[in-house]
């Protein structure tokens, strides 16, 4: 589990419980705690504790069969140190993002196969550490916190929908998921799992920037006649970018929209990113999804304002954190 946060400390737990040999990779107060007392889960499904081993040392593990991603997508150009030495020749990735994965152009029939996305694969600096080869797309419906060092709240959902770039059912994906089945998770394996990402980035695309900007709940986002409309919009938009690249995700608007609502009081990652003054998840969430309007000729026009303004944000809030520049007289 590189990057053991709140999801990946409760993956490997789950998985450590089914008796697979799983790894630990985290840092600070965190990994201190990991090691002294192992993953504490709260769950409404059962507290446990597992044992698996943690570290910060890479070196310490070797290769592996495989690497489950819980880092934010921004930080996948620069993992390649930590990655390297988990890296065996049938090594695969599970790529456990938010937003537009790196791969996403990878093995797809049609008109844009090995497009490159530069959100998210920077001068393809994210391919050479993550070879598209190894991937195995992972849409996570599950949400926990980290309580405290060490401890991980479960607040809901166990499913991770797994797949393919090709759309085949390959004996790694099913391996995995026969793994996680046995921690107690669910993890179906999905031949058109784009169409998985896209229904959760209805949400993301839309909800996440709005709660920065404004700092509102799902709640709060959805039942405001003007920022429910905002948001109706964008999905639009988002279904139509869905559709020239060739997905048919399997929901409507309403929908999408009425079951964030039923979240209620909740912040969005994005908006606790913003508070806690960490980097916004913008790149693979909404910078990804304005890119590929451009290269399918999609207007996009609300999703372009509201990037455009929560881009302006995180630029503003990168230069506040950097402190005052000093001239010289």
């Amino acid at each position: 589990m590189l990057g053991a946060g709140a999801i990946g400390a409760y993956v490997g737990a789950s998985l450590c419980r089914a008796g697979v040999d799983v790894h630990l990779i985290a840092r600070g107060a965190h990994l201190a705690a990991l090691r002294a007392n192992g993953v504490r889960v709260i769950s409404p499904r059962g507290d446990f504790t597992a044992h698996p081993h943690a570290t910060d040392d890479p070196t310490e593990i070797g290769p592996v069969d495989y690497v489950f991603l819980g880092l934010k997508a921004h930080s996948y150009p620069s993992a390649g140190p930590l990655l390297a030495p988990l890296l065996g020749p049938e090594t695969a990735l599970v790529a456990g993002q938010n937003g537009i994965p790196w791969w996403y152009f990878h093995k797809l029939p049609g008109p844009y196969e090995g497009q490159r996305i530069e959100a998210v694969d920077p001068a393809g600096q994210t391919s050479a550490v993550m070879a598209p080869e190894r991937a195995i797309g992972c849409v996570v419906y599950s949400a926990t916190v980290i309580e405290s060092p060490g401890v991980i709240r479960h607040l809901e959902g166990t499913r991770f929908s797994i797949g393919e770039p090709d759309g085949s059912v390959s004996q790694r994906c099913l391996r995995f998921s026969e793994a996680m089945v046995a921690g107690g998770l669910k993890c179906p394996v999905e031949a058109r799992l784009r169409d998985d990402i896209w229904i959760k980035l209805m949400g993301n695309v839309s909800l996440n920037p709005i709660s920065a900007l404004t700092r509102a709940t799902l709640v709060e986002i959805c039942e405001y006649p003007g920022t429910r409309r905002m948001v109706e919009l964008m999905m639009e938009e988002t279904l139509d970018i869905a559709t020239r690249v060739g997905s048919t995700p399997g929901i409507s608007i309403g929908k999408r929209i009425d079951g964030a609502r039923r979240v209620g009081h909740h912040k969005t990652s994005m908006l606790q990113d913003l508070e806690a003054g960490k980097e916004m998840e913008l790149d693979a969430v909404v910078a990804a999804v304005v890119e590929m309007a451009d290269i399918t000729g999609t207007a996009a026009p609300t999703l372009r304002t509201v990037y455009a303004a929560t881009d302006l944000l995180a630029r503003t809030m990168a230069t506040q954190s950097a402190g005052p520049t000093v001239r010289a007289a």
